[in-house]
């Protein structure tokens, strides 16, 4: 029988990015995009047992018992790292793991807007990466957290779960810490941090309003605080932010977040019309008419904001999908797919 690390082997020289494993089905991988079947073998659960408890440790083991969820990192030793899910359904255990590149490229060679780079400069403030599941948000925050260590003499503290990119200290100081191992929630993980003195601080999601108001106060006391949700664009991520909160506590949290907020940066996996695949962005930034926006609730004039304010960087999702069409890097079929206003791109 297969070890967990030759399906994850057979995985990478297919050029896959996830394994999917489940009692009662075939282990199957997803390369760029789309599933594809490792092979015919549906799993039993004693196979499935087999797989997992060599390489899962005996804490993490217990709390995916107890929870019937954990999530925790895998390394197969100078090959790769790898976010694991484990969980359970109406057929038994599954797990999904989807690598973690080793190396963390910089943001100009993953061909990232140069306002990114602009963004890690700033000196406080809560700057969101968003996106769906897979999209690359944690990819998007590792570059942007290497080029704040390649270039600034920064305090770093990640809170995460689990912690997927490490970092070696360049310039920086960075302290990364694991939900579940080194502190026991992203909320009581995050006062802790506070009282440490950090200049940035990445949290992995926002998975609550009370992780949520922590990171707002975090941002407002002159912290730069990176965090991801799964949103797919800068008014559903304030809309997502403020409907965490009880309706009698919704105007405070409009305050908290119009006077955090520094930028919203929505992210979207395309197909490339040549294989593989390619980001598109939407991206707003901080500007004078945005705190106001935000308190009264004024989403449509942050949608033109975002279009009228190209040449500060802005760009709305559908102004990058057009970019990344006229440039013949995706197929119409595509850019109507992945479109939020989908008559500017309906196929004829």
């Amino acid at each position: 029988m297969n070890t967990l690390d030759d399906l994850l082997l057979e995985m990478l020289r297919r050029s896959g990015s996830d394994l999917h494993l489940t009692v009662g089905a075939s282990a199957k991988i997803r390369v760029d995009g789309h599933i594809e079947r490792l092979d015919d073998a549906k799993i039993s659960a004693e196979e499935m047992d087999a797989l997992l408890r060599p390489v899962v440790p005996d804490y993490n083991w217990k709390r995916f018992q107890e929870s019937g969820d954990c999530d925790l990192a895998y390394a197969i030793p100078d090959v790769s790292r790898f976010r694991m899910n484990l969980f359970k359904n109406s057929h038994g255990i599954a797990t999904v793991l989807r690598q973690i590149p080793t190396r963390i490229n910089s943001l100009e060679e993953m061909g990232l807007p140069d306002v990114l780079s602009k963004i890690t400069k700033y000196r406080g403030g809560l700057v969101l990466v968003t996106g769906p599941t897979g999209s690359g948000k944690s990819t998007t925050l590792a570059a942007m957290i290497n080029q704040i260590n390649t270039t600034l003499t920064n305090k770093i503290v990640t809170l995460e779960d689990p912690v997927e990119f490490t970092h070696t200290n360049k310039l920086s100081t960075i302290l990364h810490r694991e939900v579940g191992k080194h502190t026991e929630s992203f909320e009581t993980g995050l006062r802790g941090i506070m009282k440490s003195d950090p200049d940035v601080v990445l949290i992995g999601e926002l998975r609550d309003k009370e992780t949520m108001r922590l990171a707002m106060n975090c941002a407002s006391m002159g912290t730069l605080v990176f965090a991801t949700l799964h949103t797919n664009s800068a008014t559903k991520t304030i809309d997502r932010i403020i409907d965490a909160f009880p309706a009698a506590e919704q105007n405070q949290a409009r305050i908290m977040l119009a006077t955090s907020i520094r930028a919203i940066v929505s992210q979207l996996l395309c197909n490339c019309k040549d294989g593989g695949r390619v980001a598109a962005h939407e991206i707003l930034l901080y500007h004078n008419s945005l705190p106001v926006s935000i308190r009264t609730n004024a989403l449509a004039s942050i949608q033109t904001l975002i279009q009228q304010s190209g040449n500060l960087g802005m760009i709305s999702m559908d102004a990058s999908i057009r970019k990344l069409l006229d440039e013949e890097i995706i197929t119409p079929q595509e850019a109507y797919m992945k479109a939020q206003d989908k008559t500017q791109f309906a196929v004829k």
